[in-house]
């Protein structure tokens, strides 16, 4: 599983994250990002053309090396991208150091998703945002049946991905207050397909 994991999955995480259907989301989340700016879980860098003027420092999280070079590949932008290799687990940042913290499909990835939030919230300012859009636990009890059968294939194939994670929940139950929030299915397996977007600051 390593060379799987290691090689094999960034490439397909970097393909399927570029699928068209999903840059309306994208569309509308980065460009509300402001001043200095962590994205974790940045990937292969799809976000940072989307962010606006209003962005003085994007700080890119990524757990893999080979998204990482992929990332470090894109042309240079109008403000700072540093890019470092770690774990939202233990984010290397000090406490209210960003203003605000960006998240595109990557809650359903991070082995203690809990802890990475609190830390999400422990380098937010108090007056910063954590914007979002995730894929999650569907409100339907028939798509639930679906989705907690298949995740325990779906993690060992899709890099850890987690189809029946309630989004919402987690994000408040780490200590913030939900501002904005929009669900539905997005086209597609329903499994798959229940989308969460929206926006949260530090309670």
């Amino acid at each position: 599983m390593g060379f799987y994991q290691e090689q094999i999955v960034p490439l397909l995480t970097s393909l399927s994250m570029g699928n068209e259907r999903l840059a309306a989301y994208r569309d509308r989340v980065v460009p509300a990002a402001t001043g200095r700016v962590l994205e974790v879980g940045i990937g292969s860098g799809l976000n940072i053309p989307r962010y606006s003027a209003d962005v003085q420092q994007v700080i890119g999280l990524e757990p893999s090396p080979k998204l990482l070079n992929m990332a470090r590949r894109l042309g240079r932008r109008s403000f700072p991208v540093d890019l470092i290799e770690g774990s939202a687990e233990q984010i290397p940042l000090e406490k209210t150091s960003v203003d605000t913290v960006v998240t595109t499909w990557t809650l359903c990835t991070i082995p203690d998703v809990g802890r990475a939030l609190h830390e999400m919230r422990r380098t937010l300012k108090p007056s910063g945002r954590l914007l979002f859009v995730e894929h999650g636990r569907a409100p339907d009890p028939s798509v639930v049946w679906w989705q907690d059968c298949l995740t325990p294939i779906w993690k060992r194939v899709g890099g850890g991905c987690h189809l029946n994670r309630a989004i919402a929940l987690l994000i408040e139950g780490a200590g913030f207050r939900l501002d904005r929030l929009e669900t539905g299915y997005m086209g597609g397996p329903k499994p798959m397909t229940f989308m969460y977007e929206g926006s949260a600051r530090p309670r």
